[in-house]
């Protein structure tokens, strides 16, 4: 299952927040043809668009951010010496079947607006 993940990039001096790149790993890239004038369209750029990345970077390979992982250095005092460290990963169980719920209540929709509507 794909991960989404931050690689946050240096700070330049007229940057109103840190930049960053989504990383999208354990996934193929994909592409889409959406009409003759367009020639593809790739979604996971329109995501990092959207939400401010500076790039994305999507692999079928697993790469491991070593900065988003978080070292718990008060725990780590306590484990006699040994390294401590907490990975958070979201669980979306579930996530795929809702999405494609929603998608096909949004298609049902638009049929019957296009059937309601006069010719």
């Amino acid at each position: 299952m794909a991960r989404l993940q931050i690689l946050e990039l240096p700070e330049g001096a007229d940057d109103q927040r840190p930049p960053f790149i989504l990383v999208v790993d354990e996934c193929a890239p994909q592409r889409y043809v959406i009409g003759l004038d367009a020639s593809w369209q790739d979604h996971w750029q329109q995501l990092a668009d959207k939400i401010g990345a500076r790039g994305v970077i999507v692999t079928p390979d697993t790469i491991d951010i070593p900065a988003n992982e978080l070292t718990l250095t008060h725990v780590q005092d306590a484990a006699d010496g040994n390294t401590v460290r907490l990975r958070v990963e979201p669980d979306l169980t579930g996530f795929t079947d809702t999405v494609m719920a929603e998608v096909a209540k949004a298609q049902a929709d638009a049929i019957a607006a296009t059937r309601q509507s006069p010719r």
